[in-house]
């Protein structure tokens, strides 16, 4: 497989052959670049967060949708975001991202990459889903240049024979979904930050794929305002 291809939900990685991380972040680069030049979607809260969209292509399993917002420091520094996105990022997302009922670290694979499965809780009928991806975080502060985070998640398939032990750490009971996902925060020249999220995913099961697309964009909006309310709890701790 190519750095061309590898983002992608058609087919999920096993443990033992999953890309280098330097190739993942540098597929993942090129596509959030790419981002800038989407179609435009709706803007959320009060034109705050912006999205757009790519449609679904050649080796794409779904459309993708990115949404994008920009941060003065006094509202969140570089370093205050990325502490949270880069360092336990799946648990953190329990906090704001109401679905996920839990978060399990099922491997370590390096200090900078982790496999995890998300375990996501809907309001019945819509069943349970587990989300299990690769997770590789990059920082790149070369010396006189914009510090640029970014954090790419690959689906993972746990279900050979020689990964039993690491399947049986997922959730039980719950269908399984697939999504890929770059998220980068990136220093502007003005001196605030960009929050920049794509995504394309599936969540599996019989829920037709226009419903999951027509609210996609809205739904990631949604994840800047949450995340600010959280963190604004810990500062005032």
């Amino acid at each position: 497989m190519t750095s061309e291809n590898l983002l992608t939900i058609l087919k999920p990685f096993k443990p033992s052959s999953l890309p280098s991380e330097e190739v993942l972040v540098g597929s993942g680069t090129s596509l959030i670049n790419s981002s800038a030049s989407w179609t435009a979607g709706r803007t959320y809260h009060d034109g705050r967060v912006k999205t757009c969209q790519r449609p679904k292509g050649p080796g794409d399993g779904a459309p993708w949708y990115c949404r994008h917002s920009e941060h003065m420091k006094e509202e969140i520094t570089f370093n205050e975001l990325w502490t949270k996105l880069s360092v336990n990022k799946a648990v953190n997302e329990k906090n704001y991202i109401h679905e996920i009922k839990d978060s399990i670290k099922v491997k370590q694979v390096s200090p900078t990459a982790e496999i995890w499965a998300m375990h996501y809780h809907f309001t019945p009928p819509v069943t349970d889903r587990v989300f299990t991806v690769f997770q590789v975080v990059h920082l790149s502060s070369e010396e006189g240049k914009p510090r640029v985070g970014t954090i790419v998640s690959l689906p993972v398939d746990l279900t050979s024979p020689e990964d039993q032990g690491l399947h049986d750490l997922e959730p039980k009971g719950a269908i399984t979904g697939r999504y890929v996902s770059v998220e980068r925060v990136m220093e502007l020249e003005n001196g605030n930050i960009e929050w920049r999220v794509v995504t394309s995913s599936s969540p599996g099961g019989n829920i037709p794929s226009f419903i999951v697309n027509s609210s996609m964009a809205k739904t990631i909006a949604h994840d800047v305002p949450s995340f600010l309310k959280w963190y604004r709890t810990l500062s005032e701790k």
